[in-house]
């Protein structure tokens, strides 16, 4: 008996504490949408994909920028020591003044005109690394609104069991009084006592459970969805009156392989690599280039003596410049490539084969839920 009282004791100070734990929280009735509308601009776990998706787009910006011309300027300042001059075999050394002040100033455009695509094969992944960049918001979307989906019908559960183990405990609690008044009477025996002291006792500390595992639930629920620790998610009764989706299996299977967030995802990733393929290949193609120059240089020290003016000059032309190492280096670069482009068509036939035995597994709780 002594046992029992101890139990009783810590099975009420334990529930005790949970009370006190939820009066510090606000109770609050939300839908599944109103969940995922939060977590949408709270979660933490979301917010790297959104920085993701900004990065991405300023990367088309600087890709874009290579199509603009170089423009580069050099201004220079120096001292010049004195020459001298001597015969072929250095005999008859005789001194060359030379004036000391020396100045310089370039300004150089060059504008690209062909670059063997390597310019706009980077544009073009720089978008689709953007596309890449939004279908993995997509996917850790989808994966934070199944988590919070799962613990918001899992607290829907509990909150239930919950109502069913506080009415269990009520009605064992009105049967242990009768049994002791009918002891009283003499009409039933001890043992039948202890047995529903038992009883209330496990219904007791199974209540404790529940409530603990809501409050692990909640405090998931919260950290995902980005909601303050003092609300506590109240799941909404009539989740149950919604009506599911009646299609069948085939009909999942279409519509995940066109449209699962993953496969996508998977499918850019060979984009990206056939891309990077064509931007090696450019290596081995001329670059030509339209140019435009002005320089002036003082002194002018082609002239004997030399001649302290300043030498002003300017061009305009095209360059054409080719890269000979890239004949036998670009092979390595190439085959690097062509690996990763089927490493990528690998992963996206092992990313279609998961969600080809998801959607199955699906269905099955589809089916499980409407029965």
């Amino acid at each position: 008996m002594n046992n029992h009282r101890l139990l009783t004791g810590l099975l009420a100070a334990a529930l005790l504490s949970e009370g006190v734990y939820a009066a510090a929280q606000s109770r609050r009735v939300m839908t599944m949408e109103e969940l995922f509308e939060i977590a949408e601009t709270a979660s933490v776990q979301l917010r790297p994909s959104f920085s993701g998706e900004e990065e991405a787009q300023r990367e088309i910006s600087v890709a874009r920028s290579a199509m603009l011309p170089d423009i580069t300027a050099d201004l220079s300042l120096s001292y010049i020591g004195d020459g001298f001059t001597t015969k072929r075999d250095f005999s008859d050394y005789q001194k060359a003044p030379i004036p000391h002040l020396g100045t310089g100033f370039s300004l150089n455009v060059t504008q690209p005109v062909y670059t063997g695509g390597a310019i706009t094969e980077g544009i073009k992944l720089a978008g689709l690394k953007l596309t890449a960049a939004r279908y993995a918001t997509e996917l850790q979307r989808d994966n934070i609104r199944f988590t919070l989906a799962g613990y918001y019908l899992d607290i829907y559960k509990y909150t239930n069991l919950l109502t069913v183990t506080e009415n269990n405990i009520a009605q064992a609690r009105m049967v242990l009084d009768e049994m002791r008044a009918r002891h009283e009477q003499g009409v039933a025996l001890k043992n039948d006592i202890t047995r529903y002291e038992l009883l209330v006792a496990n219904l007791e500390l199974q209540l404790v459970k529940i409530n603990n595992t809501l409050a692990i639930l909640n405090r998931n629920l919260s950290v995902t969805a980005g909601l303050p620790d003092s609300i506590e998610v109240v799941p909404d009764a009539a989740i149950l009156d919604r009506s599911l989706p009646v299609a069948g299996e085939e009909w999942w299977q279409l519509e995940a392989s066109l449209n699962a967030p993953s496969l996508k995802l998977a499918r850019t990733g060979v984009d990206i690599s056939r891309n990077a393929e064509s931007i090696v290949k450019s290596d081995r193609l001329p670059k030509v280039g339209l140019q435009a120059g002005w320089s002036v240089d003082g002194p002018i020290l082609v002239e004997v003596p030399p001649i302290d003016r300043n030498l002003s000059y300017w061009y305009v032309g095209v360059g054409v410049s080719y890269n000979i190492s890239s004949l036998y280096k670009t092979n390595k670069s190439l085959a690097k490539s062509r690996v990763a482009t089927r490493k990528a068509i690998e992963s996206l036939d092992a990313a279609a084969e998961n969600v080809r035995l998801g959607v199955p597994t699906m269905c099955a709780i589809l089916r499980h839920i409407r029965n």
